[in-house]
């Protein structure tokens, strides 16, 4: 199970977000009559863990989200609501959080996520020189179309690199582990589609192959 984050929350992302994670964590999985025990062992993320997102103790990381999202059938975003949804939304330039900060400065953020009709979500990433970014894989079926806006971009899926130049889009099955990597001289740009599948995700359940 996951016990150590790594990649945590920015300081973008405020204490409203956090409770917000906290209420709607809770909510889901009382809603579904799971303890934090069945959670944790649908979603991979420790029982302590969860006590502390749902205390609003802690700010966990982008790969913490996902698990937990995912367990529910729910998108990062669905987490991240603090109003119901309205018929018309828009978000203005500054007012997504940064999820993700890596070593190297690189930024992730989640520009929107959507539960209804589809679970999609929408990221920009910005990854500067020598920049990389692991991911474990995702509920089975999700799909990952990234298209570079700016500079060079290595996608890693199963073991095998794709090299991805500006202008170009890539769309590759995400249920299984990625990476991205910049290896150019210059930062790359990225906007990000990540496609899911209805439904709640255990992943204690078997793979297909």
């Amino acid at each position: 199970m996951l016990t150590v984050e790594e990649n945590i929350l920015t300081d973008d992302v405020t204490q409203v977000a956090q409770a917000a994670i906290a209420r709607h964590v809770k909510g889901l999985r009382q809603g579904r009559r799971w303890s934090l025990d069945e959670l944790a062992s649908r979603s991979g993320v420790s029982k302590g863990m969860l006590v502390q997102i749902e205390g609003a103790r802690t700010n966990p990381s982008i790969g913490t989200l996902c698990r937990i999202a995912e367990s529910f059938g729910v998108s990062i975003g669905r987490l991240l609501e603090s109003e119901p949804e309205p018929v018309v939304k828009i978000v203005g330039a500054d007012e997504p959080p940064v999820l993700w900060r890596g070593a190297a400065g690189g930024t992730g953020r989640l520009l929107r996520g959507v539960n209804d009709p589809a679970f999609v979500e929408v990221w920009e990433w910005r990854l500067p020189p020598g920049e990389t970014h692991d991911s474990s894989d995702h509920s089975v079926g999700t799909r990952e179309l990234i298209h570079l806006r700016e500079g060079s971009l290595v996608v890693t899926v199963d073991g095998t690199e794709h090299t991805v130049g500006p202008g170009e889009t890539i769309d590759f099955r995400a249920d299984r582990p990625h990476a991205y990597r910049n290896a150019a001289d210059v930062e790359a740009v990225l906007t990000m589609v990540v496609v899911m599948p209805e439904g709640e995700f255990d992943r204690r359940a078997p793979r297909p192959s």
